[in-house]
């Protein structure tokens, strides 16, 4: 009895030659019937490729060098649905090179070694170049990638890494030096709808032999709801297809209820660590910081629902409050830390009402940025002129040696003088005349202005306390 491959008992892999004869296996259903309609769909040309036009429209970089078959090692970045993966597969198919896929999820170094002595092989016998391709490759760790460098950089092998994840943070210098970065767009409307489509009307590898119809409202739903990720958009179609045909009366059109089911719930794309988390969180900073609720509201609900840490989003407030609003509205840290606390004690989902009042409160509350200010020209004064004694009448002076040496000596007492105030020099000698704090003129701040004014003016309370000279200190 003939053994079979490996292959061969797998069946059709993404990047195997559609057109090779291969013994049929008697016991086992057709493939199609278990494979996902986003992965039956899968373009097999260029011109079936739907998106990216910025790399594969007539003038992109990418269509060119895929048509000249000078195919440069590359990382592909983009969100999930994207289509990293199917773009890597139509490279193989039309360039002139031997295909190794792997998956950095389960490979490790020796079978990235093991790719790369084929990959010598295969060259010094027949001069024919491998492709590698890695999916996931974010999830390799450093030595991993450090072994396949070496072959990226004299030709061994073409790498194409594909990933979800920022390939600056999650892809070794050396490894990102050597491969171009190409940035995958999420899909438009347009396009998840020419694929539904498309899919809608292939009898062969989609849903055209399923005589089902789709309202065209189902149809709109379903192209909101996919967030420009294409998997999405097909899966849910091909579930929602399956309820209609499992019903028993003869209705077989697909209702926008029918797509909502087959959903569930919409998931939102959103990671812990990665861009997702960190454009969100600055949309909502400069929606606060714009003086704009909604925005803000949006942002935050947007952060919570894909799955935020809540404490997350709420220490950010607090910084927001002191960064962003500062003395204009000094309630808005006590608003934003009593924000903390709630979330902290009471947990989610309640936790979302102080959340929301607490963007809402800070979102429409005074600017100003006055205590970053103050901070920054105060650091660069210190770092310019270093350590400077400080001024003998500013020095404590717990013991007799310390008062005999002068230290506290001729300090003025503010609460021993009219107003609590009298002018003082509190800076170094070095530094005096300077002012690193520009009091604003929004909200409370403009109180703190007029009173730092009428301080240094010439009929202020400076003059005022020297004409009534020092109170006695109780």
């Amino acid at each position: 009895m003939k053994r079979r491959s490996r292959q061969e008992e797998q069946g059709p892999t993404l990047f195997s030659d559609p057109g090779a004869s291969r013994e049929p296996l008697p016991a086992s259903p057709p493939a199609a019937a278990a494979t996902p309609l986003a992965t039956r769909m899968r373009p097999q040309t260029l011109d079936e490729y739907v998106g990216q036009a910025h790399l594969l429209g007539e003038a992109g970089v990418l269509r060119q060098a895929i048509a000249v078959d000078r195919i440069p090692s590359m990382i592909l970045w983009g969100p999930p649905g994207s289509g990293k993966t199917s773009l890597a597969a139509i490279i193989g198919r039309t360039a002139k090179a031997k295909i190794a896929s792997l998956s950095a999820v389960s490979a490790g170094v020796a079978d990235l070694r093991k790719v790369v002595e084929e990959a010598q092989t295969r060259l010094a016998l027949t001069h024919q170049r491998t492709i590698l391709f890695i999916d996931e490759i974010h999830r390799f760790s450093k030595s991993q990638q450090d072994a396949i460098l070496p072959y990226v950089e004299d030709g061994t092998v073409t790498l194409i890494g594909a990933t979800t994840e920022n390939p600056s943070f999650e892809v070794n210098a050396p490894l990102l030096s050597r491969t171009r970065v190409y940035k995958l767009e999420p899909l438009t409307d347009a396009e998840i709808r020419t694929l539904a489509t498309r899919c809608l009307d292939d009898s062969t590898r989609g849903l055209g032999s399923s005589q089902v119809e789709v309202q065209p409202e189902a149809l709109e739903y379903l192209v909101r709801m996919a967030s420009g990720d294409a998997r999405v958009a097909l899966n849910t179609l091909e579930l929602a297809v399956t309820l209609v045909n499992s019903r028993k009366s003869g209705n077989q059109t697909v209702a926008e209820s029918d797509i909502a089911q087959a959903l569930q719930r919409r998931v939102l794309p959103h990671d812990k660590k990665g861009d997702f988390h960190y454009d969100l969180i600055s949309a909502y900073i400069k929606s606060v910081r714009g003086s704009d609720p909604d925005g803000a509201v949006y942002w935050l609900a947007r952060m919570l629902e894909a799955g935020e840490d809540p404490l997350f989003v709420v220490r950010r407030m607090v910084i927001l409050a002191a960064e962003d609003i500062g003395l204009a509205d000094p309630q808005a840290l006590s608003v934003a830390v009593a924000a903390q606390h709630a979330v902290h004690f009471i947990g989610m989902p309640e936790g979302i009402y102080p959340l929301t009042q607490a963007t809402l409160y800070l979102a429409t509350a005074a600017k100003s940025n006055s205590a970053l200010r103050a901070y920054a020209a105060a650091r660069d004064a210190v770092q310019e002129t270093g350590n400077l004694s400080v001024p003998l009448h500013l020095r404590n002076a717990p013991t007799g040696l310390m008062a005999a040496l002068g230290h506290g000596k001729d300090y003025k007492y503010p609460h021993s003088f009219a107003e609590n105030w009298v002018a003082e020099e509190y800076l170094p000698e070095q530094l005096r005349g300077q002012r690193y704090y520009e009091p604003g003129t929004a909200g409370y701040e403009q109180t703190l202005r007029e009173r730092s004014e009428q301080q240094q003016s010439p009929g202020g309370p400076e003059a005022s306390a020297a004409e009534d000279g020092p109170e006695e200190e109780s």
